[in-house]
């Protein structure tokens, strides 16, 4: 058996899976991610615990997805965003390995997402493929030749922050990013600049199925940048198969024909069409691409990240 976690600044999802990926058992914990490093894992061992009890075969390998930047060599986060407190730095890996006896291993939560959709999800069986998951940021992921890209610096695939998108400030630093229309947080701005009220992604969703045109506007403008962005990822990589998913991918109805529109009217220049997939897995995704980590890493042979 493989365990998966999903560890979100709000919720972790935790799976339990077959040696095939098929999930078994699940359960899902508020993240203490005020209370720093310790009290996460421990958290997320205590919510294990029950499950493994249940479990019919043994416990092989745990797999973590988490926001920010890790180092998935040693197993430790390296830059977590402000919503975490004593979370840079922590040693995930190691401290499961301490307290559960099997091999550990820590993958950015994108990149777990994208292994997730091409192990069980959408994009099952695919060679290449950008996934995208479009929630309070804007994250991406490759998949090229049947492995995930990295990159030397581990940024491969980071779409969300390419600029290009106009003028307006993101939460990197930078001017201009894919993210400033794309994500939740964005939404909500950028419905907040045309009417004055203030709203969450989810709000302008509502609004927008109910015909509100400025919250169709801002699902237009969000659906094209993204449409841009995989028309500048096939032209560049030439991977013209895309996996997205995140909450704000649950307004597809809203999102799809946008996206839709803008890669119909600028096919990329390979002439081959963009195949836009919905996450197959939802919810799951991440934890279940994190067990396929460490079902992939055992079945290699490699040892457990070091602390």
């Amino acid at each position: 058996m493989f365990a998966g976690v999903d560890i979100g600044g709000t919720t972790t999802q935790i799976v339990l899976c077959t040696d095939g990926l098929t999930v078994l058992d699940r359960a899902e914990i508020t993240t203490p991610a005020t209370q720093g490093g310790q009290a996460m894992i421990a958290a997320v061992l205590d919510a294990l615990r029950p499950v493994l009890d249940r479990a019919p075969a043994p416990l092989a390998g745990v797999g973590v997805g988490a926001a920010g930047v890790v180092d998935t060599r040693t197993g430790r986060i390296l830059v977590a965003s402000d919503s975490f407190r004593g979370w840079a730095g922590f040693p995930v890996t190691a401290t499961i390995e301490a307290a559960l006896g099997v091999p550990a291993f820590l993958d950015n939560d994108v990149n777990a997402f994208l292994r997730g959709e091409v192990s069980r999800g959408a994009a099952a069986g695919e060679p290449d493929v950008l996934g995208m998951t479009l929630g309070t940021g804007v994250g991406g992921a490759l998949w090229t030749g049947g492995t995930l890209l990295v990159g030397p610096h581990g940024a491969a695939g980071e779409i969300g922050h390419i600029p290009g998108f106009g003028d307006l400030p993101c939460s990197c630093g930078g001017r201009g990013h894919l993210e400033t229309l794309a994500s939740g947080r964005s939404i909500g701005a950028r419905y907040a600049e045309r009417t004055g009220v203030p709203a969450t992604a989810r709000d302008v969703a509502a609004a927008a199925a109910e015909g509100d045109p400025d919250a169709v506007a801002v699902f237009e403008a969000a659906g094209t940048a993204v449409a841009r962005a995989l028309l500048i990822t096939a032209g560049l990589v030439d991977v013209t198969t895309v996996v997205i998913g995140g909450g704000v991918s649950r307004a597809w109805a809203l999102l799809e024909p946008p996206i839709r529109a803008a890669l119909d009217s600028e096919p990329p220049v390979s002439g081959h069409p963009v195949r836009l997939l919905r996450s197959g897995l939802g919810s799951d995704a991440v934890a279940v691409g994190a067990a396929s980590r460490a079902r992939a890493e055992l079945a290699a042979g490699q040892p457990a990240s070091a602390a």
